[in-house]
């Protein structure tokens, strides 16, 4: 039986489509069974990053129970396979999403690993992705806001007896300012997974006449060995969970404490 591992970030434009699209490909080439799923119903973007522009079936189709699951799978790089979400709104207030727990239960027992693109937010498409999940993956970028949405993400799912596995850190550049590694694990209480470089070469992907994930773009850049590397942690390579809190607490630390407090107390009060 495989595992279900929703990417969720509370953040939009974090890149969770981005890291799914890499990290499918990567546990891929690592000879594992992949299936990736873009549970983004609204503002579905995986099928772009494949390549994929108008899949004939999706997971709209699935979820309005017009098509089995197994009709909507198509092939990616590398062996991965994927199910896209439609890229027309037309049939989105029709889906019944909660349908998504029995489909990936399904799938569970024909991959090692299934992928979701979760939608940006908190709300009931997300909370769906979540449940339908067997593990929690956040990604961040090095920043107050994104960090502080990953947290609220953290305490949704905990709301859902959900296993919060770690975090990934995405566009980190060494800008000045940045929240470091050590401190966005402390913040989250979470061990990373992994830290993705800021990249052109990302970017220039998407440019494309034929949008490509990176990994296959540039398959020796930076930005692609860390997905790998990504790949290979989540597949067993120990991840050290000891956060250690630092001696001096920086201003990031007291914002966090006290937003913390606060999402504390609201649970508490539910």
């Amino acid at each position: 039986m495989g595992e279900i591992i929703a990417i969720v970030s509370g953040k939009g434009g974090v890149g969770k489509t981005t890291l799914v699209g890499n990290l499918g490909i990567a546990l891929a080439e690592l000879k594992y069974s992949v299936l990736m799923i873009d549970a983004d119903l609204a503002m579905a973007n995986l099928s772009l990053l494949m390549g994929l522009k108008t899949p004939p079936i999706t997971i709209h189709d699935v979820l309005l129970g017009s098509a089995p699951a197994h009709d909507a799978i198509y092939d990616c790089p590398a062996g991965a396979k994927m199910i896209p979400a439609g890229l027309s709104v037309s049939f989105y207030t029709r889906v019944d999403i909660d349908r998504l727990v029995a489909v990936t239960k399904d799938l569970q027992q024909k991959f090692d690993y299934v992928l979701i693109d979760s939608p940006a937010g908190i709300e009931k498409n997300v909370v769906a992705a979540m449940s339908a999940a067997t593990q929690i993956m956040l990604i961040t970028e090095p920043t107050a806001p994104s960090v502080a949405d990953a947290f609220k993400a953290k305490i949704v799912a905990q709301r859902l007896n959900q296993r919060v596995m770690g975090v990934i850190i995405n566009k980190c550049s060494n800008t000045k300012g940045e929240i470091s590694e050590t401190e966005i694990m402390k913040m989250l209480e979470l061990p990373s997974y992994g830290k993705i470089p800021y990249s052109e070469d990302i970017r220039e992907s998407f440019l494309l006449k034929k949008i490509k994930p990176v990994i296959v773009y540039k398959p020796s850049s930076p930005a692609a060995n860390s997905f790998r590397a990504i790949a290979r942690r989540i597949t067993g390579k120990e991840v050290d969970t000891d956060v250690k809190p630092e001696k001096k607490g920086g201003l990031f630390s007291g914002l966090f404490a006290a937003l913390k407090n606060i999402f504390s107390k609201k649970t508490k009060e539910k």
